[in-house]
């Protein structure tokens, strides 16, 4: 009687790790949607109705091109270029880079942090998430959270090509410009924000 030999192990665990880091970032989507959205409805409360686009609040549906928009038009020239850039290519591969959060004012980042605090029970953990307003690089222009995993599954394998770099391993969506990455590549991604120092200042 003959036997197929068994496939070897590690074709069979790649599968599995893919499937793996694919919810992972799932996961990580949903839980900073449901933070942005509870802070959304308590933004609503202090704004008429809607999250204020003067704060740097931005509906659903935004796109880096959007020149409506505070929270997108208020980011740093350099990242809103490689952005549009990078987004322009992307639209190659029917890829659409939508921004659930950019530039914010330092009043919407207290709130966001306020907020945080309440979630998670304690400064400490609110700062895997969420920082100040003096150290975030949301209210100097500097960073970008893309939506949708189909555009952070592009610029994780792209961006660098732009300067553009996940710095976050808890924030996929989180990027920042590091013009030095088209040359050399992005550096390597801090935990979550506690480990920046930038942050900690």
């Amino acid at each position: 009687m003959s036997r197929t030999a068994p496939a070897p192990t590690s074709s069979r665990r790649l599968p599995v790790l893919g499937l793996i880091a694919v919810t992972a970032a799932l996961i990580g989507i949903l839980f900073f949607r449901s933070v942005v959205s509870s802070v959304s409805e308590g933004l609503r409360g202090d704004h008429g109705g809607t999250t204020a686009a003067a704060d740097g609040g931005l509906p659903d549906g935004v796109t880096v091109f959007d020149d409506r928009y505070p929270g997108v038009t208020n980011l740093d020239a350099g990242l809103l270029q490689a952005l549009r850039t990078a987004a322009t290519d992307a639209a190659d591969d029917g890829i659409e880079f939508y921004v659930n959060s950019g530039w914010r004012s330092p009043e919407y980042q207290n709130q966001l942090l306020r907020a945080a605090v309440s979630k998670y029970g304690s400064k400490e953990e609110a700062a895997r998430w969420v920082a100040t307003a003096d150290t975030s690089p949301h209210v100097a222009g500097e960073a970008v959270d893309i939506g949708r995993s189909t555009a952070t599954a592009w610029l994780s394998d792209h961006g660098a090509e732009y300067g553009l770099c996940q710095i976050y391993r808890n924030e996929p969506w989180h990027y920042e410009l590091r013009a030095g990455a088209i040359a050399r590549g992005c550096p390597r991604m801090y935990a979550d924000p506690t480990q920046d120092p930038r942050t900690q200042r």
